[in-house]
């Protein structure tokens, strides 16, 4: 049985959550079971630390109303039934306008999860900042290994945490809950998404130079061979990456997952390491805690890149 409702306090609103007992993740074959649910529930839980990452920035959700074995929608534009509380971003695409969904709250992240958004991906850029969507306040690349094997992840991690330490950029890195990291650096959004990209373009590739039969910046997989691929075209206008705590619709529902840099010398740690059952006592801990307040200009740290790569 799925259930009729349940119904959630969230401040001041109530948000109902139809069917909660719908099987989202299927178990069996070593992987738990999880219900709509559960995943409200543990939504509802990190909320407090997730909802900064959140705030502002438009978000492409990925739902799953049949689960995570069936039908997937991909949704950028708010339908028309959502609630007029949600937060709403127009912003500009080729010939016209998009209207995403923004999470300012617990509330709209509890709608989500009932709307079976198991995934959110947010943008770079906020809403609510100078500049506004065209100037990101993040720079992201995205570690991606040729396979499941985490250790080239870890070193490719290390190595570009040497370079960003050389450059003045304070950084953290982030599980994907598939099968990288992310490492993640804030800025100060006065720089376009072009020279963001443009910039990472330019980390990324002199890291490669330093080890080229390790790490790749081609973009097609068969010009990689067994190298690990130095993502950074998320880096563009209307680009996103997973969001820190979101779930990912795979099996036994594991979560991205912000880490300190002294984790990642755990041997156990993969991209996978944490899952909707566990990922809340990390959100409990701030690991980003130790990163400056305030993003850092690309400006300095891209005369410095000009000088390394000389």
């Amino acid at each position: 049985m799925s259930g009729d409702a349940r119904s959630i306090r969230a401040g001041r609103r109530t948000v109902r959550i139809q069917r909660p007992g719908k099987v989202l993740f299927p178990g069996g074959s070593g992987a738990k079971e999880y219900t709509k649910g559960d995943l409200a529930d543990y939504y509802r839980s990190v909320a407090p630390a997730m909802l900064p990452h959140l705030r502002g920035r438009p978000l492409m959700l990925e739902r799953y109303p049949d689960g995570i074995d069936a039908q997937r929608f991909m949704q950028k534009n708010v339908p028309e039934h959502y609630p007029d509380w949600i937060t709403r971003a127009v912003v500009a695409k080729e010939g016209g306008t998009v209207t995403h969904a923004v999470c300012d709250d617990t509330a709209t992240l509890l709608y989500l999860a009932d709307q079976a958004c198991i995934t959110l991906h947010r943008w770079l850029s906020r809403t609510d900042r100078a500049g506004g969507t065209d100037h990101p306040d993040q720079l992201v690349f995205d570690l991606d290994p040729p396979g499941d094997d985490f250790s080239p992840v870890r070193e490719a991690a290390g190595r570009l945490k040497e370079l960003l330490d050389d450059l003045e950029l304070p950084a953290a890195p982030m599980t994907t809950g598939s099968r990288g990291l992310h490492v993640v650096v804030r800025l100060d959004g006065r720089a376009g998404f072009d020279e963001v990209r443009e910039f990472a373009r330019a980390a990324a590739g002199l890291l490669a130079s330093r080890y080229p039969d390790r790490f790749t910046t081609a973009a097609r997989k068969d010009a990689r061979g067994d190298r690990l691929y130095l993502d950074v075209q998320r880096n563009a206008y209307a680009q996103t990456a997973v969001a820190p705590y979101t779930v990912r619709a795979r099996p036994g529902a594991p979560v991205a997952v912000p880490l300190s840099w002294d984790q990642l010398d755990d041997p156990g740690l993969d991209a996978r390491r944490w899952t909707l059952a566990d990922a809340a006592e990390q959100a409990r801990t701030d690991p980003w805690a130790g990163l400056p307040g305030r993003g850092r200009s690309l400006g300095p740290a891209r005369r410095r890149l000009e000088d390394l790569g000389s």
